[in-house]
């Protein structure tokens, strides 16, 4: 049965009307799968920017920019500033090059996370199926929840996005399809203050004309390597089917068929897992000189260890990450023997891979990760592990729980004035899910 309602006072609609015949606005919405769809994916709308905009009624008319200085790089722009050309994760210098009467706004994530729990908790109201992606932007799954709202799943999200706007005065895109993977495309589609529907008979013959690359995990790299395989289009994809491109690429061969075919069986998953815990800092000046790098590199690994232990999680993969000053990355790689949460095994691991990756290069970034994540319980076996060192760090840790995180300091965390070279308060911690 086809739907066609109305998305600010929720009236049904006639389909041939081109306004809501209670309250006359254009925005309806019909789709002749809509009573039979329920996941969604939800992304809320230049997040940071919106929020400041919301903040100060002043910038409601200005290009916005959330972010560094000159040497860090975009967080977020509003989208005034992107009809200049701004985009996240743009060099600053970039992005005030193209617009360079642009507001610059400075991060504040303890605004912006309290804004993306309300938010949360708003998703929840709707089902407990929610999966966060980041701060802004999650996958929901309202299948059986019609009888709970006393709306089908279309029309229960668009009240939700009306009280978003209403309570908390920022905006959200929405994305209904049948799966995670056409639903987050489709909330793409009507950004902002969206709401797109892809359904299941129409996402072929919609993806075909697409780049390989439009596939979620195809890479720069990926994509390279199946144009020189003769796969440009995601109708190349179509055509060779899934038996073919099982045999060339094996398993990722048949996710390729599959979500070539706008097939996706992933689901709705509430309980996602952490995936590395990791911290980076972007400095005021180049740096070069190994001593400096290896103070920075210490201070980033007693917050990552520091997280791993608050979160009873360990990691047995350790990532180095460097940006260069001509902004090419490298990242250099280590397995333990072990998972660990101990920052003395983190930052043995990522010192050895910082001593070859300084050779004069100057750095404009610097971060360290721990991935391959698992539970405390298996973290630093005692036949592995120098007790001594194990317990001293422990030992550390408690006297910092009792009276505070300044009360040890280690030696290397100590530096001259003059040597203070990064642009933030020590290395900003973030836990990627």
């Amino acid at each position: 049965m086809s739907l066609s309602f109305c998305r600010d006072c929720l009236a049904d609609a006639a389909p041939q009307t081109t306004r809501c015949p209670a309250c006359g606005s254009p925005r309806l919405l019909r789709h002749d799968e809509l009573t039979r769809l329920a996941i969604a994916h939800v992304d809320c709308d230049a997040f940071y920017a919106t929020i400041e905009k919301r903040d100060d009624p002043a910038l409601a008319a200005e290009p916005v920019i959330v972010g560094g200085g000159r040497r860090g790089v975009v967080a977020a722009a509003c989208y005034v500033a992107r009809t200049f050309g701004v985009k996240s994760a743009m060099p600053m210098f970039e992005a005030l090059r193209l617009c360079p009467h642009a507001r610059v706004i400075r991060l504040d994530m303890e605004k912006y996370a309290r804004v993306g729990r309300e938010v949360r908790h708003m998703m929840l109201a709707l089902t407990p199926l929610v999966e966060p992606l980041s701060i802004d932007e999650a996958f929901l799954d309202l299948s059986g929840t019609e009888r709970l709202h006393g709306l089908p799943p279309a029309k229960a999200l668009a009240r939700f996005a009306a009280e978003v706007e209403k309570t908390l005065r920022i905006t959200v895109s929405i994305g209904l399809s049948c799966n995670k993977f056409l639903a987050k495309i489709a909330s793409d589609l009507d950004k902002p203050r969206g709401f797109a529907v892809l359904g299941a008979a129409e996402a072929p013959a919609f993806l075909a004309p697409k780049p390989v690359s439009f596939i979620f995990g195809v890479g720069k790299a990926g994509a390279a390597r199946l144009n020189r395989d003769g796969f440009h289009r995601i109708a190349d994809l179509q055509r060779a089917g899934e038996i073919a491109l099982a045999r060339r690429y094996g398993e990722e061969g048949r996710r390729l068929a599959r979500l070539a075919r706008g097939l996706d069986a992933r689901l709705v998953s509430a309980a996602r897992e952490t995936k590395s815990v990791s911290a980076e800092t972007t400095f005021d000046h180049d740096v070069s000189d190994f001593r400096a790098l290896e103070r920075i590199l210490w201070s980033q690994v007693e917050e990552v260890s520091a997280r791993l232990k608050a979160k009873a999680l360990a990691g047995s993969t350790v990532t180095l990450k460097l940006k260069t000053a001509t902004f090419k990355i490298r990242t250099r790689t280590r397995a333990l023997g072990s998972p660990t949460q101990l920052a003395a095994r983190i930052f043995a691991a990522s010192r050895s891979l910082l001593e070859h990756e300084t050779d004069g290069t100057k750095f404009r970034l610097l971060g360290v990760g721990v991935s391959a994540i698992t539970t405390a319980e298996a973290a630093d076996p005692a036949d592995l592990v120098d007790a001594r060192t194990a317990e001293a760090e422990h030992a550390l840790d408690r006297v910092r729980a009792r009276f505070g995180e300044n009360a040890v300091v280690r030696g290397l965390a100590f530096e001259r004035p003059e040597e203070r070279w990064a642009s933030s308060r020590g290395a900003q911690p973030r836990l990627k899910q």
